[in-house]
């Protein structure tokens, strides 16, 4: 039978901050996103990886894998998304049995409507908590996290690309 390695007293403070933290910002986030744009954290998340691709459109399979959605899930919130007009679904050329997920041009308006509140309430609830040097060590905490539990390397690009600062 294997040793349990316990989590000692800081180890424990830390690992409960950071549940705390984490739960408490997202919900935040999913409130501020729908009370003031209508439209739920998770598919937010989806319309920002549709955004960031040439073509604005994703297999449905990739476009779960990068937003960390259960295949299942993801067609879920497609399927609602589709009913908004934010998102439409065709046939993946190179693969009959795939399906592709692009974003419509009212998805976009939708998206450039809804980012500077949220990219507001980020700023406000994470970023002006912590020093600059906080934020160093929050990316290297966060990157090597993500990197262990991200076997396969579907998130790498998340890590290494650089993200371009939105002006519009």
């Amino acid at each position: 039978m294997a040793h349990t390695r316990w989590l000692n007293d800081d180890e424990q403070r830390t690992w409960r901050a950071f549940l705390a933290a984490n739960k408490l910002l997202m919900d935040c986030l999913d409130r501020q996103l729908q009370h003031e744009a209508g439209i739920p954290h998770t598919y937010y998340e989806i319309l920002v990886r549709l955004s960031e691709v040439p073509g604005r459109a994703l297999r449905m399979s990739d476009l779960a894998a990068t937003s960390m959605s259960s295949r299942s899930r993801l067609s879920h919130a497609v399927a609602r998304m589709e009913e908004t007009g934010w998102v439409r679904r065709r046939e993946c050329a190179t693969d009959r049995r795939g399906a592709v997920c692009e974003l419509t041009d009212a998805g976009l308006q939708a998206i450039k409507t809804a980012a500077p509140g949220h990219v507001e309430t980020v700023r406000t609830n994470l970023f002006d908590q912590i020093t600059p040097e906080q934020v160093g060590q929050l990316r290297a905490i966060s990157e090597s996290v993500a990197r262990h539990l991200d076997a396969d390397g579907r998130l790498e690009y998340l890590l290494t690309e650089p993200v371009q600062a939105r002006s519009d």
